[in-house]
């Protein structure tokens, strides 16, 4: 099942404010990011680095899990959103 861009969108966007509301897992992605903190407002309308927000998010098992908990959502939506995002469409090497 596809996702709207506006719901992947939301997804990532609300991911973004679960990693900056733990201070060492922001520092993490500002670091992985480049951005600075004072960037990610005006950066968070921008498609692409929503991917990238989402890519840094699906590192982690665990975090996919307690960010989709909260969410909530089931965590296979994040996966959706990402590719649902401009980049998220990799190729199936398999």
């Amino acid at each position: 099942m596809t996702m709207s861009e506006d719901r992947a969108e939301a997804i990532a966007l609300a991911a973004l404010g679960w990693i900056a509301a733990e201070p060492e897992r922001a520092g993490a992605f500002l670091g992985a990011s480049g951005a600075a903190p004072d960037e990610l407002r005006q950066r968070a309308g921008d498609p692409m680095f929503l991917g990238f927000v989402l890519d840094f998010l699906l590192q982690d098992d665990g975090g996919v899990q307690d960010f989709a908990a909260q969410m909530p959502c089931h965590p296979e939506e994040v996966l959706r959103a990402r590719a649902a995002l401009p980049g998220g469409d990799l190729p199936n090497w398999t």
